[in-house]
């Protein structure tokens, strides 16, 4: 579902000159699992995923997103995925139904496809007690809730999650990694971007760390440990990017 291969991102600094902040990442996400992209602040994790969005454009390098090319192909990938950070904005003045309502019609959904699918989101993500409320009186919980309904309302089979439990408290950031844990067993390919390591232990099928821009290490939690000697993950992430 996801490929990258060789995906490389430079700027241009007025004081330090070009600047790598992806340098020649390469791995595969597949349908059905969570792929967590594990690193400190300022690894290149948020960069990687602007591209995979079509936000950023790659200096070099291979990506293509449900068997779409991220460079060439930017309209078709995103029509096939969707976005989640910590950043994403509410609008104040509309209600839950009226946002997912509107984002599924930028996706090209209408009439009574629209509504069948919205109905499917609300009564899964549990929304149907705040459907109507505008987004100026909703809880921190339930604008989560309402950015997951728009990022999934015209049914993507791939999602890209950037840091979504960042600044929540505990009861929502729980709802939004079992919300996470649905979607995967549905058969999404989900990307998911964090630096919690008991998230990454909780929902990630494999890992990849990166450091500097670079991956350190990538596989399954267990080949991790068995091949660097290190069962405490938090540990075995600070040999690395700190290495």
């Amino acid at each position: 579902m996801i490929h990258v291969e060789n995906l490389t991102k430079s700027f241009r600094d007025l004081r330090r000159g070009q600047v790598l902040a992806v340098d020649r990442i390469s791995f595969n996400a597949r349908p059905g699992e969570v792929f967590g992209l594990l690193g400190p602040n300022g690894a290149g994790k948020t960069t990687t995923m602007r591209i995979l969005c079509t936000v950023l454009k790659p200096t070099d390098g291979v990506a293509t997103v449900a068997g779409f090319d991220v460079f060439t192909e930017p309209g078709l990938v995103r029509r096939h995925i969707g976005f989640l950070s910590a950043n994403t904005a509410i609008y104040d003045r509309m209600s839950a139904w009226e946002m997912v309502d509107y984002f599924g019609r930028l996706y090209g959904l209408e009439g009574e496809d629209l509504t069948s699918r919205m109905e499917h989101v609300f009564a899964t993500l549990q929304m149907n007690d705040f459907r109507d409320l505008l987004g100026a009186k909703m809880s921190t919980g339930m604008r989560q809730k309402v950015s997951i309904a728009r990022a999934i309302v015209h049914d993507p089979p791939v999602l890209i999650f950037d840091e979504p439990t960042a600044g929540l408290d505990v009861l929502v950031a729980r709802n939004v990694l079992d919300t996470i844990r649905r979607l995967r067993d549905m058969g999404k390919c989900i990307l998911y971007s964090t630096h919690i390591m008991r998230e990454v232990e909780k929902l990630c099928d494999r890992v990849a760390i990166v450091s500097r821009g670079r991956i350190r290490a990538a596989g399954t939690l267990a080949e991790l440990r068995l091949e660097h000697g290190q069962n405490d993950m938090e540990e075995l992430f600070f040999q690395l990017v700190t290495c």
